[in-house]
């Protein structure tokens, strides 16, 4: 018996690599229960085909021969998902272009919101394009200010139900809608947690959220949501944010307005 060389052990690793990260990439969503679903499909596939319970085996046989189909069109927006985090790391555009202002003006605005318990959610745009998400929304193209960002997220506007997006340090649209997770949440949490979530699995976007019944500041970025983020620190906690994936992307260090 032929003991197994590098190539086969290379070979194991990588298949065991891969299903770990479909693991843990449809973990908590309802791709797993489908996921589990095809598995009981495949098992009762080869008990047929043991037991020769032929009608069964050539129903599932057809069913089975269009599978790669079925996957594409019932898993599409996991795919999606997967192909941008595999992605993630090559996406090196630096349209940030973010300014200590811009910050600034962003953690004033949420403050304000906070305390007038104002819901919103502002969308900062990071490394991945985020066009194919503002098909949604108004054109905007302002400065970012605490006063528009107020003006935007009134209870009287027609846009404060939706997010506003900055890209390369300005507001591009406002009242966008954004996709909802489908993980399974260990807390009931709001639209806009779940759109914000939503839309971090998804991208690199640094997404900011103010609740409308608490009025609690939230960050969320890479897929985790940080609850309760003091307003004192919101300014602190978005620039650290900013540091460190600019450095993880080999981006200089963050330098001040003269």
């Amino acid at each position: 018996m032929r003991l197994p060389g590098v190539a086969d052990i290379l070979d194991i690793l990588i298949v065991a690599v891969l299903l770990y990260w479909i693991m843990v990439l449809v973990r908590g969503t309802r791709a797993e229960r489908m996921l589990w679903g095809l598995g009981v499909i495949v098992i009762i596939y080869f008990i047929s085909k043991r037991m020769e319970l032929l009608t069964l085996h050539w129903i599932l046989n057809n069913f089975l021969a269009s599978i790669v189909i079925i996957i594409i069109v019932v898993f599409q927006q996991d795919i999606r998902r997967a192909l941008v985090q595999m992605g993630r790391p090559f996406a090196n555009r630096d349209t940030l272009h973010l300014e200590e202002r811009v910050l600034d003006e962003i953690a004033r605005a949420s403050i304000s919101m906070s305390t007038a318990k104002m819901g919103g959610i502002i969308v900062i745009e990071r490394g991945i394009d985020l066009r194919d998400f503002l098909d949604t929304g108004v054109d905007i193209d302002g400065e970012v200010s605490r006063e528009l960002l107020l003006t935007i997220f009134n209870p009287g506007s027609p846009l404060h139900d939706g997010a506003v997006v900055i890209r390369g340090g300005r507001i591009a649209k406002a009242g966008c809608i954004l996709p909802l997770t489908e993980k399974e949440l260990t807390k009931p949490l709001g639209t806009r947690h779940r759109a914000a979530i939503g839309l971090s699995e998804e991208t690199d976007a640094l997404i900011l959220v103010v609740s409308e019944k608490t009025g609690d500041i939230s960050i969320v970025a890479d897929g985790t949501i940080e609850f309760g983020v003091e307003p004192t620190r919101v300014f602190a906690r978005l620039k650290e944010i900013v540091i460190k994936e600019k450095a993880r992307k080999g981006f200089m260090p963050w330098r001040a307005r003269p």
